[in-house]
């Protein structure tokens, strides 16, 4: 009887471990796995580095400094110059124009950031979404004045890339906005709102739901720009109508850097 030799099989993708098979953790059975390494490795890169207290800042992506606000609008228009008849040119004018009276936000957010850590010192670590914007402002006050900073980004559908003012291993991606969020709010011990669109209101109403459960512990809640805020949040609306006791709006609202960082001082009974 003629005997047959039996050649090696190439190792089939079930033959793979599976927590190096990258192709099992993107199946969508494994979204409860993703969830959980989301949750767990920027907890140990924050334990690593003993962060334990941090001031979670949130405001708008389109804010930007004076000089590149003035740049956006010259570019709008010289845009529409072209195509004069263009909707979306003249509605993309529009809206540089009026978030250009918004730069000074940037510059607030900035000082605010320096602030905490030329104060707070190691205490307090500042915490944003990681992108442009007052996201940048306020991480670059605090990484220029030797302060903590920390980024937490997440995969949008137009891409958007962390900015440079975010202490080394200390800039996170993530997939899940509630992972996110759950790492932006569980170690903040203040939450300064500045200027924003819907993801502002998101954040700024789901931190504000979470203290009035009980979920999380009553730190100060400051909103940075009366008029802006005094404008479009109408707490007292809701009071009228009742579906908020007429004692539930305990935000702060500020106008500069300086009377954001006292109100937190105040709170934490730390030098102003």
């Amino acid at each position: 009887m003629k005997k047959t030799t039996k050649t090696a099989k190439v190792p089939s993708s079930s033959y793979i471990k599976a927590y190096e098979d990258v192709q099992l953790l993107k199946h969508a059975d494994m979204r409860p796995v993703r969830m959980e390494l989301e949750t767990l490795k920027p907890e140990i890169y924050l334990r690593k580095f003993n962060i334990n207290e941090t001031i979670v800042c949130f405001g708008s992506a389109r804010i930007k400094p004076a000089k590149e606000a003035q740049k956006a609008i010259k570019e709008a228009q010289a845009a529409l110059k072209k195509h004069p008849s263009s909707k979306q040119l003249k509605n993309k004018l529009l809206e540089a124009q009026n978030v250009a009276k918004l730069s000074k936000y940037y510059d607030i957010a900035r000082e605010f950031g320096a602030l905490v850590a030329k104060k707070a010192g190691k205490r307090f670590a500042i915490v944003t979404g990681g992108g442009p914007g007052i996201m940048e402002a306020a991480n670059r006050g605090a990484y220029e004045a030797g302060g903590r900073s920390i980024g937490m980004n997440i995969t949008l559908p137009h891409e958007q890339e962390p900015n440079p003012y975010i202490s080394d291993n200390l800039s996170f991606l993530f997939h899940y906005f509630a992972i996110r969020k759950l790492h932006l709010v569980m170690r903040s011990k203040a939450c300064v709102v500045f200027p924003g669109g819907f993801g502002t209101y998101d954040e700024l109403f789901e931190f504000l739901t979470l203290v009035k459960t009980g979920k999380k512990e009553d730190v100060p809640v400051i909103l940075v720009g009366r008029k802006f805020w005094d404008k479009v949040v109408n707490l007292q609306a809701l009071a009228d109508y009742g579906v908020i006791s007429p004692d539930e709006d305990t935000t702060i609202r500020v106008d500069t850097a300086q009377e954001a960082w006292e109100a937190i001082a105040k709170f934490y009974k730390l030098k102003k």
